[in-house]
């Protein structure tokens, strides 16, 4: 290990601790600052504005049930990836991460032209049976899942791997059927790992905007999401309304973390 100076030490702190500050501090302290500019009386405009109740309860709607979603296929993906081998298995660890490098734009236009129903691929014949995609609550679920999924996977991997199947195999030789396996022996190992992924996967599904805003089609009070009325709002020159919104936001996202980070045991904080 190479040795530091103390003087270069101090130094790295200040850059890391300064590179922090401008980069996220500073911005979420600003939104903080303009949000309560006038008070809770904004807050207050805010709860009394239909519209913007409106736009708060379907981001709730569409998190939670892209959260579920992920969770469950988030865990099965997971213990495929770490407990069996199959022709592909790096192909799908790769398809895992795309939605890390993908624009949630690109996301968005994607299922537009695959479920858009007037020149999508499936889309025409989906409508025939009553089932509609794009400029409605399926899109916009599909398409925070799409952005939110690695977030399980990548929390609960490493863990499953840490703890090996052992266990597991033990488990089985005793009688254990897969499902008794997974509920008594598995899911307490990774229990932590999948409610900080699943914390991790709200806090993302409350604040996408690319994607949602692509197959959502911005109808107020029918499709309307929080970050979507943040930016009309903004556009209108509505700032207050905008940085409350805003805020609320940053705050159940934050506050969920911290809540999840104080209750979750120091061995499992590593």
């Amino acid at each position: 290990m190479v040795e530091v100076s103390t003087p270069v030490k101090w130094l790295l702190r200040v850059l890391a601790i300064g590179y922090v500050f401008l980069l996220v501090a500073w911005p979420v302290s600003t939104i903080v600052r303009e949000a309560f500019a006038d008070g809770l009386g904004t807050f207050v405009e805010i709860f009394s504005d239909e519209q913007a109740v409106n736009a708060l309860t379907l981001t709730v709607q569409v998190a939670v049930q892209a959260v579920l979603i992920n969770l469950v296929f988030g865990v099965g993906i997971s213990l495929l990836l770490v407990r069996y081998e199959f022709p592909g298995k790096r192909v799908l660890s790769a398809l895992v991460d795309l939605p890390m490098a993908v624009s949630p734009v690109v996301v968005g236009l994607s299922l537009l032209l695959v479920y858009n129903g007037r020149d999508g691929w499936f889309g025409e014949h989906l409508e025939k049976w009553g089932v509609q995609i794009i400029f409605s609550g399926t899109g916009m679920i599909m398409a925070t899942c799409f952005v939110a999924l690695p977030l399980v996977i990548r929390e609960v991997v490493p863990v499953l791997t840490e703890i090996g199947d052992d266990q597991e195999q033990a488990a089985r030789s005793l009688g254990a059927n897969a499902r008794q396996t997974f509920l008594r022996i598995t899911l307490p190992s990774i229990k932590w790992a999948v409610v900080y992924g699943v914390v991790l996967s709200l806090a993302r599904s409350l604040g996408e905007f690319g994607a949602v805003k692509i197959v959502s089609g911005n109808v107020a009070n029918q499709t309307q999401t929080a970050t979507l009325l943040v930016e009309k709002q903004y556009q209108s020159f509505d700032q207050a309304g905008a940085y409350a919104v805003s805020f609320i936001l940053a705050f159940v996202s934050v506050l969920c973390i911290v809540v999840v980070s104080i209750l979750r045991p120091k061995e499992h904080s590593k």
